[in-house]
């Protein structure tokens, strides 16, 4: 292994994608983790890091390409830190997705690879988001060729755009992202160069000086709705330029529907405002999903490719296997999309969510759609549940429960109180194949995995979401 070491350049044969989306060569069995590697490739690669067990390396050059190698359609690929599959076949990446749930399934519980179903492709691959949020910063990262062009000079202190990958401090100025549509790239740029003009400053992550933070853009796909969301710094006496602003937009881009201001003293790179006010419109928009409408206000969560999120809702009602008659829980139900979705085809929905806001969101949201057979609890998830167990007036223990947890997994509290429900079904969604795959692993030995559809709501990402049936053996 004398060969493997720091800063050693070696010839690699690339054999996979390992979950998480970095490439996998081994040499005499060490395994080497690549960054912008795909399988098929021999590259040319420089060690930065040796462990024990793995080394990490850098590509320097391809030598030979992939047969799924595809050209990136996107000029800030390489740069920006998402759609890192971009180069790499749509059948292909599906494929991987697959073989990751796959893997990580058989590893923890032992799952047998027919149970594992083809993902399911997004409708779209390009422009399916309905949401980007974009980052201020007065410190902006400059292209290759605008280094080259030394004679020019490039402002750094303000930038309107996306994170360059493994930087937290670095923003490069989206010019066209693919992700949205080109009505929402343009109101990037036209929004970038406005405030560039206004002379107050893009908000610093050294000092935390600076007075512009945020720009969320919102789109629905079906209703032709646009959210403009700007975040700042609480200065009121720059509210007139918040106003000037939103009235610029508003007149260059007839389709925004609705522009909302919220300020934010808190440090972190978050997106989220201690308080708001609406500059124009109703203050929200309104997208549809199957036969049903959600209202969408600037804070809400929704999922950001509707399209495809129809098709995970649909696997979840036909996985459900209802009959119009059973009490259903949905466990993490946030504003209750899955819940109003099955709740024609059930007697009762009782949803769980910690989050009251997306609770009052749920509870607009049957009312918006005239659905009365849904009721919401909130609070601590471990604690609500034991008292529904106790309540007759969410309509007795449920025949199936639906669970759609953070990144994290399941509480243990969680997993033991279904435990002792032993519903007759459980459905559960997951947005995180390792966590998924340690979850059921506490249901192992009294229900049986009847089928797990992986679907892709995030095309040219590692991002891989599940379906997953439970029915009780005894």
């Amino acid at each position: 292994m004398d060969l493997i070491r720091k800063g050693a350049e070696i010839e690699l044969v690339v054999e996979k994608l390992a979950f998480g989306g970095k490439a996998v060569a081994r040499v005499d069995g060490f395994v080497i983790f690549l960054e912008h590697a795909l399988p098929g490739q021999r590259v040319l690669a420089r060690v930065n890091r040796k462990k024990r067990q793995y080394a990490e390396a850098q590509v320097l050059g391809i030598l030979s390409q992939s047969s799924d190698y595809v050209e990136p359609f996107c000029p800030h690929f390489g740069v920006c830190g998402g759609c890192r599959w971009q180069d790499l076949s749509y059948a292909e990446q599906l494929r991987w997705k697959r073989v990751h749930v796959l893997e990580s399934i058989e590893h923890l519980a032992g799952v047998e690879e027919a149970v594992v179903e083809p993902t399911t492709p997004s409708p779209e691959q390009r422009h399916y988001r309905n949401k980007m949020e974009f980052t201020f910063s007065d410190r902006r990262w400059l292209s290759p060729q605008e280094i080259a062009l030394k004679e020019v000079e490039y402002s750094k202190s303000f930038a309107l755009g996306l994170h360059v990958r493994g930087f937290f401090d670095k923003v490069f100025n989206v010019e066209n992202c693919f992700l949205q549509s080109h009505l929402a790239s343009a109101i990037l740029k036209e929004t970038r160069e406005w405030c560039r003009k206004s002379g107050l400053p893009a908000y610093s992550v050294k000092d935390h000086q600076g007075f512009w933070r945020f720009l969320v853009i919102r789109e629905t796909k079906r209703t032709d709705q646009l959210l403009v969301h700007l975040l700042t710094t609480p200065q009121e006496e720059n509210e007139k330029i918040v106003d000037a602003l939103a009235a610029y937009l508003l007149d260059r881009f007839p389709a925004i529907t609705t522009f909302v201001h919220s300020v934010t003293q808190k440090k972190a790179q978050v997106a989220f405002g201690d308080s708001s006010r609406v500059v124009s419109g109703p203050g929200f928009i309104e997208e549809e999903i199957g036969s049903l409408r959600f209202r969408i206000s600037a804070h809400s969560f929704f999922q950001t490719n509707p399209s495809a999120a129809e098709k995970l809702y649909e696997a979840v009602a036909r996985l459900g296997d209802f009959k119009g008659h059973e009490t259903v829980w949905d466990l993490y139900c946030g504003t209750g999309s899955i819940a109003l979705f099955i709740a024609s085809r059930v007697g009762r929905v009782v949803g769980f969510e910690v989050v009251e806001d997306a609770i009052r969101d749920a509870y607009m949201n049957c009312e918006l759609n005239g659905i009365d057979n849904c009721s919401f609890l909130s609070g601590d998830l471990k604690d609500v549940i034991k008292e529904a167990q106790q309540s007759v007036q969410e309509g007795g223990l449920p025949d199936v429960v639906i669970t759609d947890p953070p990144r994290a997994g399941m509480h243990p509290n969680v997993v033991k109180a279904l435990l002792e429900l032993a519903p007759k079904r459980i459905i559960t969604v997951s947005c995180n194949p390792s966590t998924l795959a340690r979850d059921l692993t506490y249901f192992l030995d009294r229900y049986e995995i009847q089928k797990i559809q992986p679907f892709d709501l995030f095309p040219h990402t590692p991002h891989i979401e599940c379906v997953v049936r439970l029915e009780r053996k005894f």
